[in-house]
């Protein structure tokens, strides 16, 4: 098999993209809650950020729990792919992914509330 390079390279991530977006749509609720969230949240940073700059950060701080529930999503799928037994290893690997998603949202609290009332 080769190696795609340029345009077909740029064609295919954006396509496999999509595909792991769609995924995340279709089978994590918590993705969707989080996309239900941004619906609120983007119109009103760009209603309430009194700057640019501000409304980047809100924005991005929103952005950034979208992320990180991709990657744990994505982390819960190849521990569950691994093995449906428990075990100790899977279980804080999941719980660490969740843990991170957690300081996201803490992040984006805390970025909201320090533009907006400090």
């Amino acid at each position: 098999m080769y190696k795609t390079t340029g345009l077909t390279h740029l064609i295919n991530s954006t396509k496999y993209s999509l595909q792991g977006l769609k995924s995340a749509v279709k089978n994590e609720t918590a993705f969707r809650h989080e996309l239900g969230l941004g619906v609120i949240l983007i119109p009103l940073a760009c209603w309430l950020a009194p700057g640019k700059i501000e409304l980047i950060l809100m924005i991005g701080s929103y952005f950034l729990i979208l992320l990180t529930e991709l990657l744990n999503s994505a982390l819960e799928c190849v521990v569950d792919r691994i093995g449906t037994e428990r075990h100790e290893l899977s279980g804080r690997a999941k719980d660490q992914g969740s843990a991170a998603v957690f300081i996201a949202l803490v992040n984006c609290g805390l970025v909201w509330a320090i533009i907006l009332f400090f």
